[in-house]
């Protein structure tokens, strides 16, 4: 008797593009309550009403955060509040998918970190030709934002924190870490966004917009990235997040109606291309665990 089955692979494939398209769908709902209260109260919204749900969904307290792992989480916590700030900060003055790309360098600097192969010095040099096509350096560039250009850079440092504490921080449970890193988050951004727009960010108005934005850009992508970097290598998940400056870019199209030049489009292309080759070039045999 036989029997057939689907690629193993085939779901969390798609958990996880999905899960890309809901942080850019998401980052388009942030974008258009910037206005109304400012970059850094959406910030706090997102992350609070994230916190909320990761400590309804983990339940943190049930389980004992050994000592050595504290450290992690508040590094993670502070990586994933400042990494928010700075992102949205950033979006509040460039396209999405500019922001998204330049963010990117982040991850894809650990990766080349953590990598000695000749073929890197390819993907190191697309990179930052990449980066290069999109700073207000040359003549005749396109206008962007400098604040905002070095705002998505920072936040892609901030990134790259994020992976490094948030992998030592996962080791004593994902869960517990995802939770209280959340809080830790939200306690980095309270004061920024209460500073901006006081009370008048809890507006009963405000709310079902900024519940869309924690739902999209935090809880549903990161319980579908759980699940999707439980059955995958760490290569494939990392060549799947790779595509996330394209996906940014194509979003703020759609969503925004963000229209970029051609140098813009080929400058994302080469990071995606870069990111992409990176991962796809360095061995990492064991999944990636959650």
């Amino acid at each position: 008797m036989t029997t057939t089955t689907r690629s193993p692979t085939a779901l969390p494939i798609a958990a996880a593009l999905i899960a890309m398209c809901c942080i850019q769908a998401g980052a388009s709902v942030a974008k258009g309550l910037f206005p109304i209260i400012g970059a850094a109260a959406v910030t706090t919204l997102r992350l609070g009403l994230a916190c909320v749900m990761m400590m309804v969904i983990w339940r943190p307290w049930r389980a004992t955060v050994a000592p050595a792992h504290r450290p992690f989480i508040i590094a993670y916590g502070i990586a994933l509040g400042c990494m928010n700030a700075l992102f949205y900060a950033a979006l509040s003055r460039i396209p999405l998918g500019i922001a998204v790309a330049l963010e990117f360098i982040g991850p894809l600097g650990v990766a080349l970190v953590a990598s000695r192969r000749p073929s890197d010095f390819v993907w190191v040099a697309l990179a930052v030709a990449g980066v290069l096509l999109l700073l207000p350096i040359r003549v005749g560039a396109e206008h962007l934002d400098p604040t905002g250009v070095a705002l998505a850079l920072g936040a892609g440092v901030f990134w790259a924190a994020y992976i490094v504490f948030g992998q030592r921080a996962g080791a004593g449970g994902s869960g517990p870490a995802v939770a209280y890193g959340s809080l830790i988050a939200t306690v980095v951004v309270a004061p920024l966004g209460i500073s901006q727009s006081g009370l008048s960010m809890f507006a009963p108005a405000i709310l079902p917009a900024a519940l869309a934005v924690a739902l999209l850009s935090s809880a549903i992508p990161y319980s579908l990235e759980m699940m999707s970097m439980t059955r995958l290598s760490a290569k494939t998940f990392g060549v799947l997040m790779s595509v996330e400056p394209g996906i940014g870019a194509f979003a703020g199209l759609v969503l925004l109606k963000e229209r970029l030049s051609m140098t813009q489009v080929i400058a994302i292309i080469l990071i995606v291309v870069a990111s992409v080759g990176t991962v796809a070039t360095h061995e990492s045999p064991k999944p990636v665990s959650g």
